[in-house]
């Protein structure tokens, strides 16, 4: 079995539950020892067990993802233990469903921290060790809504929008800057079943809005783990400075 120092390494933000831990799982299924950053304790712990019960390393960080020293600290952590970070998932979000005239100065503040300036805390912390190491790849999680501003099924307005529009500009800069060493993507996701996508609302709302679906139903973590895996682990990859949608063809945008 691979240690660690032979195993590809992945960091993950946000990788306790949702598509994060649908991120997460696949990569170890793939071989990676993975590291997730999240807030959710408990829902760490159990994505940590599920992960480790696939025969792979993992650790856990509780952790504010908008927090910028932590995030070096962080990064630093797993240089320690693992000696190499090969991939950093820029999962970490949270819709934002409030709009222009009820959105408050500290709200509109908290939805760019979490959503956009954790992946530039995370990419600084993390492209050091994999331009040190000749290689690494980062994919950024943005949204339909960063095209659309919001579709019909959309739990969140302008705020997140413009959040996730950030990350597709970010991918295309940091494409050319840290390219050809460091290949960086991003996925922009449509419906997809994750604990917000449970709440009574939006399940009471799935009949009508997968009518709107090509492939007549809302999406998995794992529908999305799956595009995130291939652009963390294909070899060779020419693509980079993409931003890659999954939504089953979500038409009535």
């Amino acid at each position: 079995m691979a240690s660690p120092l032979e195993r590809k390494t992945a960091i993950v933000t946000g990788g306790a539950r949702g598509i994060g831990r649908g991120c997460a799982l696949k990569l170890a299924e793939d071989g990676c020892a993975v590291a997730l950053v999240d807030l959710l304790a408990p829902e760490m712990a159990r994505t940590k067990a599920e992960i480790e019960a696939l025969g792979v390393p993992c650790l856990t960080f509780e952790a504010d993802v908008a927090d910028h020293g932590r995030a070096r600290d962080l990064c630093g952590a797993v240089m320690a233990e693992w000696g190499r970070i090969d991939i950093l998932v820029n999962n970490a979000g949270r819709a934002q469903p409030k709009g222009i005239l009820e959105l408050t100065e500290a709200e509109w503040d908290a939805t760019l921290n979490l959503n956009l300036k954790s992946c530039f805390n995370y990419v600084q912390a993390c492209a050091p060790a994999m331009l040190a190491a000749g290689q690494g790849r980062i994919v950024s999680m943005s949204s339909l809504n960063a095209r659309s501003g919001g579709v019909t099924a959309a739990v969140s307005r302008f705020a997140y929008a413009a959040a996730k529009a950030g990350i597709l500009g970010m991918t295309r800069a940091l494409a050319k800057e840290l390219g050809p060493t460091i290949l960086v993507n991003a996925v922009c996701p449509g419906l997809i079943k994750t604990e917000i996508a449970k709440n009574p609302v939006i399940a009471a709302r799935e009949p009508e809005l997968i009518k709107g679906i090509a492939q007549a139903r809302v999406g998995t973590p794992r529908d999305v783990a799956e595009v995130v895996a291939f652009l963390a682990l294909s070899d060779p990859c020419f693509m980079t400075g993409q931003a890659i949608t999954v939504d089953g063809f979500q038409w009535n945008m």
